[in-house]
């Protein structure tokens, strides 16, 4: 928190945000779905193509923003599985613009230590986009600040799909399949995101209320929080609203709220429980 009050004026709207988060409950783990492009575009009736470019500066805001706080870990949805079926402009201009941003922005992630990371079927994405990808993940590879997870060619089905595969590959080469048992913990293994912590909060622009095949396993207990703020719009305000949201939140991973066990009686449940069934 302190690096982001360096940055902040006493008067300014953020500093007086900032001020009310609690440091000592900050997610570890924020997973964004960047979505709004193409509205944010065709409102100005300008193509899709310049919401994809005013995208960019946000990405940039909210990576710098996550590290002055201390999050451990970003991962942002930049390309799905399902993004193949726009128009061939498009997509060769989110690869142009995905090839600006990594030369770009590399002495930033290098200055403040961040890491970057790519999810995803990345052997499918374009030889030079995976190249340059490959070389800023390498130059940063040793960085112990924030780390940034791009997804990227990425789906959360098809992601479970490759872990299963993992383990059934792994257990192959090992001469064990017929004694094979496949649980939690093993599929958790293999995820893309194996070295992560699960998020604990899912950020979406644009007010859709969906997944999208986003982080499908990762986010069985993560906080949900909508903005109808469409991406090229999302700025470091609407990031500390968001934590800030997620601040009020009682994260119970399926038990009682505190309220809930001060309030419990369990005499009394069991002794409601005998009573149903005495009556059957």
């Amino acid at each position: 928190m302190k690096a982001l009050f360096e940055v902040l004026q006493p008067g300014d709207p953020d500093f007086e945000l900032a001020g009310t988060i609690d440091p000592h409950r900050l997610p570890k783990h924020i997973a964004i779905i960047m979505d709004g492009n193409g509205r944010w575009a065709n409102r100005r009736s300008l193509p899709r193509v310049a919401g994809h470019r005013a995208g960019v500066g946000p990405v940039r805001s909210t990576v710098e923003t996550c590290a002055r706080l201390g999050i451990d870990v970003l991962t942002l949805y930049a390309f799905s599985v399902e993004n193949w079926k726009r128009p061939r402009a498009e997509i060769e201009t989110l690869w142009r613009l995905l090839r600006f941003y990594l030369g770009k922005e590399l002495p930033e992630l290098q200055k403040n230590a961040i890491r970057l990371q790519a999810i995803g079927r990345l052997e499918a994405l374009p030889p030079k986009v995976r190249a340059e990808l490959e070389a800023v993940i390498e130059a940063t590879s040793h960085n112990r600040g924030l780390r940034v997870n791009l997804a990227i060619n990425y789906g959360g089905r098809m992601e479970i799909v490759d872990a299963v595969n993992g383990i059934i590959e792994r257990a192959r080469l090992e001469g064990r399949l017929d004694a094979l048992r496949v649980d939690e913990e093993s599929i958790a293994a293999q995820l893309y995101t194996a070295t992560s912590p699960d998020p604990d909060l899912l950020i979406r622009t644009s007010g859709e209320m969906r997944i999208s095949n986003f982080l499908l396993w990762q986010i069985a207990y993560s906080e949900l929080y909508v903005t109808e703020t469409l991406w090229p719009d999302f700025n470091p305000t609407e990031l500390l609203k968001a934590i800030l949201e997620y601040q009020k939140r009682d994260r119970r991973y399926g038990g009682l709220s505190r309220e809930g066990l001060n309030g419990a009686r369990p005499d009394r449940e069991e002794n409601l429980i005998e009573a149903i069934v005495s009556s059957r």
